[in-house]
């Protein structure tokens, strides 16, 4: 039997190497998606999520603002000396910053506290002086300013917002508002024309961007560009403009003079890739010739010679690291913020948290015995990577490292891995013996949670909360048809979750805004199809289906309450199946999905594919009345236990494929990565009583069912992850699954009033992760283990990866 030998080293010696490097990169590093990176040149540690950066006019300071779930901060650095000057902690931020013409005063965006706050720099630090106010805090008025440009002529400074959609004039003498003027949409960022006449505006939920006409005082035009358009900058000489398009993999040309867009950069590795480079930054070199370009999720910039704007031509790529939200010139050095870092890690010292609020109502930080908890939506602390602009040499070398680490390509794409007269097709269109696609999806646990105590598995079983006697059917299931021990969530928490569970992929608006509420910070949950700035270009798995020709059918995904939140799903939902509720049982949501199959089945109308959402394992914590978390953990195994028996036992058993996955791993510890998570695949065609150690992703799980069902990759995460094919046999075993009844009282409620039970009470329990997860944590660690139990630090290795390496397993 082959298998993959990665060789591992800490993080603490890649950041070393990453120290001493000039124009070479760090070592590999595997991410847990399948991805991996070799950063070139030296790097800074950065805080939570930062978004942005600014340089001052003569290039003395960067400001980075870090705008994550955990500490929002802002960091003034000397770029010439590479050294971080001051930090200061600062409530909420969300993306704007602009440097005063005299370099002394600093403008930084207030986020939901709809506010724009001055600091003074003084003494290389960072001071408090000054606020402007936009209106009343979140939730009282809903605004959030996002970019802004100075104009020094005029002694204002624009804003633009995403959650009132508005542009908001401010006068810096008397810190005032002057004007409102709406937008059409939801506003990422403005910049200033170079004859300081007009504002351009990005809409980042517009696919456009606004002409404000300042003399005008109205806006006199929209551009179209391609979807989601973030990041814009001007040319040295005003005559063009560049807007990155992050859902279009592009950048949009625009002549100022005429406001036509005149070429299209495509900035993604390979032509015609479908959505993943989430292109989100954008800088000019001091001479105007070359464009470097931040794609997100491939990890790199892109290298474009724009010397004749029209005629533009890539020159190459250059690895940096993980998710780069910001790139900046300073002379002949380049400047990138790295989103999430370098790697995905270790997190001994969590999760165990205290989450609390103090007297003036901004959130505390987490924290365990007076350290940071090292909670998921917070772990992944971001980069500045500092390199000389390469030459055409070292651009070519760098160029190749990229294509390394990338796992997609056009090939992949085409053609899946696989073999000849497996059950998954490796091409789309080509036949499958499955017919029928049930694919389930549950909330937010951990492997070692609920397989840890399986000795056949890579498992932890101190870590294992929810073992046997309550996960009868998970056990059962991984011991009758296949354990699967190496897969791992694309996702961090439930809002970008749900989104990669369905479609593959979390558009920039995603992945940068559900920080800003899962820390605390105000804004709404809009990621299962309330807003439409939130999806994909080409939309969900459900929308593929569609204009495929393929029947499917929603029971509670990005459904409820008799409604759905797609046009597509609108007559491709069950009407009668719950919402989103830990007050159902899931096995009363199972008795709704049931009802509704046996009416479909007897009209042989059952759709070839299924979502069904079971997500009562996500438990209530120890709040008074409501199911205790065994309750809620049996009640979720024994609902899914019973779907698969009845699959099973139906006419269409012999055609069908069930397959479940956790939509994040965010809600417990795992001692090999915070990612890895529990997955099950269930049919016929399974290699029975097997153990597959293979690395699998949410994305490679829907490659699978894309190739079952004759649909093309919706990204470029589920083109290059792989497909399932190595679970699956030819020759099928049609002996049907038999659930095991419940060895808790799946009803039995919480009746203790505890320290526990009280913190439980005040979580709001009918949406989704609306509830502080590092707190759920231990509460559900006390209701197992006892009150005064104390939570175990759980063990985590990072992903680095220096070698592969196939051997021969006598």
């Amino acid at each position: 039997m082959k298998k993959l030998v990665f060789s591992m080293l800490l993080l603490s010696s890649l950041q070393a190497v990453a120290q001493k490097t000039t124009d070479t990169v760090a070592s590999r590093i595997l991410l847990p998606n399948g991805w991996a990176l070799t950063p070139a040149g030296r790097s800074l540690p950065l805080g939570d999520l930062p978004l942005n950066m600014v340089l001052s006019g003569s290039e003395k300071y960067l400001v980075v603002n870090n705008n994550g779930q955990s500490k929002h901060t802002l960091q003034l650095i000397d770029p010439q000396q590479e050294v971080l000057l001051d930090e200061v902690t600062i409530p909420k931020s969300w993306l704007g910053l602009a440097f005063s013409k005299d370099e002394k005063s600093l403008y930084a965006s207030g986020a939901n506290d709809n506010v724009i706050w001055q600091y003074r720099i003084q003494d290389n630090k960072l001071k408090l002086a000054d606020s402007i106010r936009l209106g009343l805090s979140w939730p009282k008025e809903k605004i959030c300013p996002t970019g802004m440009a100075l104009d020094n002529s005029r002694n204002r400074l624009y804003v633009v917002t995403k959650e009132d959609n508005s542009l908001y004039l401010l006068d810096l003498s008397t810190r005032k508002v002057i004007k409102r003027v709406p937008l059409s949409a939801e506003a990422y960022t403005c910049v200033l024309s170079k004859d300081n006449k007009t504002l351009y505006i990005s809409l980042w939920g517009g696919d456009a961007i606004a002409v404000y006409d300042i003399a005008a005082d109205k806006v006199v035009q929209e551009i179209k560009t391609g979807s989601h358009p973030n990041e814009t900058i001007i040319s040295k000489n005003g005559k063009y403009l560049y807007v990155a398009n992050a859902n279009d993999n592009s950048v949009s040309v625009i002549t100022t003079a005429d406001g036509k867009v005149i070429e299209t950069l495509q900035t993604a590795l390979y032509p015609d890739a479908p959505a993943g480079s989430t292109t989100n930054g954008l800088a000019l070199s001091a001479d105007n010739k070359t464009l470097y370009i931040a794609n997100a999720d491939n990890n790199c910039l892109a290298v474009f010679d724009v010397a004749t704007p029209g005629k533009s031509h890539s020159e190459g790529f250059i690895p940096v690291g993980w998710y780069p939200t910001c790139v900046r010139i300073t002379g002949k050095k380049v400047l990138v913020a790295n989103g999430k870092g370098f790697t995905s890690m270790a997190n001994p010292e969590g999760p165990n948290p205290i989450s609390r609020k103090d007297a003036s109502g901004s959130h505390a930080a987490n924290t365990r015995q007076g350290r940071p908890v090292q909670y998921i939506a917070g772990l992944f602390k971001g980069t500045l990577s500092m390199f000389r602009e390469p030459g055409e040499k070292v651009l070519g070398q760098w160029s190749k490292l990229v294509y390394d680490n990338t796992p997609y390509n056009k090939n992949k794409e085409l053609r899946a891995a696989g073999e000849e007269g497996n059950p998954i097709p490796r091409e789309v269109g080509k036949p499958s013996p499955i017919k029928y696609v049930f694919y389930v999806i549950k909330e937010n646990r951990t492997y070692d949670q609920v397989l840890g105590d399986i000795k056949e598995g890579n498992g932890d079983s101190s870590l294992c909360i929810f073992p046997e006697r309550i996960t009868p059917n998970q056990h059962k299931l991984v011991k009758d048809f296949v354990l699967l021990d190496n897969f791992y969530v694309d996702a961090e928490v439930s809002a970008d979750g749900h989104n990669w569970s369905t479609a593959a992929y979390a558009t920039d608006y995603t992945e940068k805004t559900w920080p800003t509420s899962y820390g605390g910070r105000g804004g709404t949950y809009d990621y299962e199809g309330s807003r439409k700035i939130a999806y994909p270009k080409k939309g969900f798995i459900w929308d593929y289906c569609q204009r495929a020709g393929v029947s499917y059918r929603s029971y509670g995904e990005f459904t409820g309450k008799g409604s759905a939140t797609l046009k597509s799903l609108e007559g491709h939902f069950c009407k009668d199946y719950p919402a989103f509720d830990l007050s159902i049982l899931d096995v009363d949501r199972q008795k709704v999905w049931q009802h509704d199959f046996d009416s479909l089945l007897a009209a042989d109308a059952v759709p070839h594919f299924n979502t069904v959402r079971l997500g009562n394992d996500h438990t209530s914590g120890m709040r008074k009345g409501a199911y205790s978390p065994y309750a809620s953990v049996a009640d979720n195994d024994l609902a899914v236990g019973k779907l698969i028996e009845y699959i099973s036992h139906s006419k269409i058993w012999k055609e069908s494929a069930i397959f479940i996955l956790e939509d994040d791993a965010q809600n417990g510890p795992d001692h090999v990565d915070a990612h890895r998570s529990t997955a099950y695949v269930i049919s016929p065609y399974i290699k029975r009583k097997t153990v597959n150690h293979n690395m699998y992703s949410t994305s490679g799980m829907l490659r699978t069912m894309e190739l079952i069902l004759g649909l093309p990759p919706m990204s470029q995460y589920d083109a290059a992850a792989t497909p399932m094919w190595e679970l699956f046999t030819a020759t099928p075993d049609l002996t049907p699954y038999v659930a095991v009844d419940a060895n808790v009282d799946i009803r039995e409620r919480n009746t203790a009033w505890n320290e526990s039970a009280r913190r439980s009470a005040a979580f709001d329990l009918a949406h989704e992760d609306r509830v502080p997860d590092l707190e759920l944590n231990e509460i559900v660690w006390k209701a197992i283990h006892g009150e005064n139990a104390v939570m175990p630090a759980p063990r985590r290795s990072a992903f680095v990866k220096l070698q592969a390496k196939e051997e021969d397993d006598d």
